[in-house]
């Protein structure tokens, strides 16, 4: 398994054509089906997960950290049994698939239980003890029945074409269009009814828009995801010997690429902070206007977001990998940076109509790295598993995925436990009425989702600028995995037909 790139010129070339040639394996059905199933991803209310806890469910933040705390702890044990049962996996149907299929109906049915906790325990305080007992078991479950999906899923993304070009291709179609299909419309629809009910414009209870949004959606989109699942296949072959365990955790370290984005998310993972949902609710009390004026000044920044993804493929034939990964970040970094200082003059944090203009600019010049921002980040984890193939020989997406998450989820377990004493420690009371916390408050809300995760996260951008894949390396990369396939194909082609003439 030669890695030396040579300096023919016409290898080169000959190189650069196999790699971007122009044959898709992946039919308008299932493209189809693709980016139905993207479209899946974001078609909930999740956003409000938060308030659904603090304002309806009503468990208490101390409780709440400690329950994070135990299930988080589950969530790193079996992710590493499961992702070793998922790699050790040889079906008719596939590596992943059999999880993707099969996990999804009961994973659909707990969801749903979610949303009945607070017709389950009505109008219990927050350290009711059996309500306590069901919300920590229910955690427990979904998060074991949600790693094998979660786990199958990430590895079968970077399987269903083993050409670069064609998955870069799904990527941005998925990300360009599923917006215009309206993945974000729960959100928009709830959040004006969740405003009506608080401000009393509408007589229905929150627990009951929360099960009405929650279970529909969730509904949808799971019906979404199982025909994805149906309609797609596995296309990049996996080696007939099954890997062992401990070679997907070694390559983490002997895989340079995986070994770096494992670097960058652990050191951008210790920012610190609160959604930016929760500053607009508790500060500015979540009129149902408020909402519907953020989506206002939103609209001019809409074409450039879309604009943008027809600047992904120049951009990334003129620059390499690590350059746009790099820039991404410091441009995202800088607008918020800069939304916090206008916010901090003259408090303007505390005034409406000068934080929404500064919203609306913000997103403006935000979207115009939006294409890029959303395709590089998903592809790059596929190149880095392509990496790992053309140095190993063999793929192992799921262990090496969960290696890769695996100090991540811990750092997420202390995380959760310390955001929720966070909020106890900023002065949040649970229970009032919004927008009426202290202006101490308001203030640790708009920093928590601004400057803090700024700050603590800072150091994730430090891993990005040495990543190693050059565009030359690339293209080598692609061209013997090429042919290494095209090779192991057909020996096993003549493998069959000599044991079918043996016979």
């Amino acid at each position: 398994m030669s890695q030396n790139n040579p300096s023919n010129t016409a290898v080169e070339e000959r190189t650069t054509s196999n790699i971007f040639r122009s044959y898709n394996y992946v039919g308008t059905k299932e493209t189809l089906a693709y980016l139905f199933n993207d479209f899946s991803n974001s078609f909930n209310i999740n956003g409000y997960n938060e308030r659904y806890i603090w304002d309806v469910v009503k468990i208490d933040f101390g409780i709440a950290g400690i329950v994070n705390l135990f299930t988080g702890a589950w969530d790193v044990v079996n992710d590493i049994f499961i992702s070793a049962l998922v790699d050790n996996t040889r079906s008719r149907i596939g590596k992943f698939r059999p999880y993707l299929i099969f996990c999804q109906i009961p994973l659909s049915i707990l969801g749903l239980l979610y949303w009945f906790l607070p017709y389950f325990f009505p109008g219990t305080p927050g350290t009711y003890i059996p309500k306590l007992i069901f919300y920590f078991t229910f955690n427990v479950i979904q998060e074991t029945a949600g790693t094998f999906t979660g786990v199958a899923r990430a590895g079968y993304m970077s399987t269903i074409t083993p050409n670069p070009n064609e998955r870069v291709r799904l990527i941005t179609l998925a990300e360009l269009l599923t917006g215009y299909m309206g993945e974000d419309m729960p959100g928009y629809i709830f959040g004006v009814l969740y405003d009506l009910v608080n401000t009393g414009r509408w007589g229905a209870s929150l627990r009951s828009i929360f099960l009405g949004m929650g279970s529909s959606t969730a509904l949808i989109s799971s019906a979404f995801t199982l025909w994805f699942f149906f309609t797609s296949r596995e296309r990049v072959p996996q080696s007939i010997e099954k890997p062992d365990i401990r070679a997907g955790f070694k390559a983490v370290f002997t895989n340079y690429p995986v070994l770096l984005m494992c670097a960058s998310e652990f050191l951008g993972n210790f920012a610190v902070g609160s959604g930016e949902q929760n500053y607009w609710i508790d500060v500015f009390g979540g009129d149902s206007m408020i909402n519907t004026l953020l989506t206002i000044v939103g609209i001019p920044s809409a074409p450039i977001g879309s604009i943008s993804y027809a600047f992904v493929a120049p951009l990334r034939k003129r620059f390499s990998s690590k350059f746009l990964w790099v820039l991404e970040d410091v441009w995202g970094d800088a607008l918020r940076v800069g939304f916090f200082l206008f916010g901090l003059a003259g408090n303007n944090y505390l005034k409406l109509w000068p934080m929404l203009i500064a919203f609306g600019v913000r997103g403006f010049f935000d979207k115009a790295f939006f294409g890029v921002r959303k395709v590089i980040n998903a592809d790059l984890w596929n190149e880095a598993m392509d990496y790992c193939e053309w140095k190993n020989g063999f793929r192992m997406e799921a262990t090496t995925g969960v290696a890769k998450s695996l100090v991540i989820k811990i750092q997420n377990v202390v995380k959760g436990t310390i955001q929720n004493f966070i909020m106890k420690a900023i002065g949040y009371e649970q229970g009032l009425k919004i927008g009426t916390q202290d202006n101490k408050t308001k203030f640790m809300l708009f920093a928590l989702s601004t400057i803090i995760p700024f700050v603590t996260g800072i150091l994730g951008i430090v891993p990005k600028m040495l990543w190693p894949i050059s565009k030359k390396k690339r293209a080598m990369m692609y061209y013997e995995l090429s042919e290494r396939r095209s090779k192991a194909v057909s020996e096993y082609v003549d493998s069959v037909v000599e044991g079918a003439d043996n016979e």
